[in-house]
């Protein structure tokens, strides 16, 4: 299975690094931010400018990614966030490509800004702590800690 992982730079690579083993014996490519860390990444990786609040950033990485997921073809994208899970998911549902959203660890009782964005667009839709059930609805998994 080809797996896209989709994650900003910091604390949400962090968490991707720490589920890595779930991901052996698949082939997989990282969408993320251009960044010291990023550029260290021993795997595929396909790394862009920080989208942050800037709606022409924003516009500019769905194109990004639109074209990295022709290239590719994932059969999976996983996010643990940030911003640029939202173009990766939107795009997902678009070409039927299955997605999971895993919340970060440290919404404990609120829903992040992009989890409330890719919810719809999520397939499967993790948090971590029971107490963001209620938060997001009957889509949303608690499977136990993941991070």
């Amino acid at each position: 299975m080809k797996i896209a992982l989709v994650c900003s730079h910091g604390g949400h690579l962090t968490e991707i690094l720490h589920i890595m083993e779930a991901f052996e014996g698949h082939d997989i490519f990282f969408i993320t931010y251009d960044n010291f860390r990023t550029k260290s990444l021993d795997y595929d990786k396909y790394l862009l400018e920080n989208i942050g609040t800037s709606p022409v950033k924003m516009l500019k990485a769905f194109y990004q990614i639109f074209r990295i997921l022709l290239k590719e073809k994932p059969d999976t994208i996983v996010s643990t966030g940030s911003e640029i899970a939202i173009p990766a998911f939107f795009l997902g549902k678009l070409f039927r490509i299955k997605t999971i959203f895993i919340e970060s660890w440290c919404r404990v009782k609120t829903r992040s800004a992009t989890g409330k964005i890719v919810y719809p667009f999520s397939n499967i839709f993790l948090v971590q702590w029971p107490e963001l059930l209620e938060k997001y609805g009957k889509k949303a998994q608690y499977k136990g800690a993941v991070i």
